[in-house]
């Protein structure tokens, strides 16, 4: 049956004061659910994992990480599950790398609900100059010129959505892309 390798993203991790998670304990957390070879990307609630392929369902995943952060960590925070290949779909659908000459500043806003991009098409087809905006499969994608915090097409994607996307910049997303390939090839 074999293995599925899965990504989870967890929202406001470690941002701030605010719901603070060790690292070392997050990875137990996953790996006490049932999931292994458990690792984690930077210090901001990104973790990649296998899962037996016959229990991969990306819902069941996000619900259940949630649910033990609660129980045994004490912190609640939305969680949301991309497998590899849908991960392989956020890099491949990024049209914004052209316009985005810093990392840091390109945002992909990977959606919880792939439903959710319908209500984001009207803000694809606004002009954001400086800015830019862009939609994938799986998630929107920012280029934030002047920074995150003067974003307009960031503050008008989190009217429409709230707290049902997760951003990370261009620099994170590689880096889960690339671990989440490693021997899968």
């Amino acid at each position: 049956m074999g293995t599925r390798r899965q990504i989870a993203l967890l929202r406001g991790i470690n941002v701030g004061r605010a719901k603070r998670v060790a690292m070392a304990d997050l990875r137990k957390l996953v790996a006490d659910l049932g999931y292994a070879d458990v690792r984690t990307v930077l210090n901001s609630g990104n973790v990649v994992y296998d899962c037996p392929a016959g229990a991969a369902d990306a819902a069941v995943a996000a619900s259940r990480i949630e649910e033990a952060l609660v129980l045994k960590l004490g912190v609640g925070a939305r969680v949301t599950v991309l497998d590899a290949e849908q991960l392989a779909h956020v890099v491949e659908d990024n049209s914004l790398q052209p316009v985005a000459d810093d990392p840091s500043r390109l945002l992909v806003a990977v959606l919880n609900n792939p439903a959710d991009r319908e209500r984001l098409l009207p803000l694809a087809h606004q002009r954001w100059e400086p800015e830019a905006f862009a939609l994938g499969r799986w998630a929107a994608y920012l280029w934030c010129a002047d920074g995150v915090l003067a974003s307009r097409a960031a503050a008008a994607m989190g009217k429409l959505l709230g707290d049902a996307v997760t951003t990370r910049n261009w620099t994170t997303i590689s880096k889960l892309h690339a671990l989440a390939c490693e021997r899968l090839a």
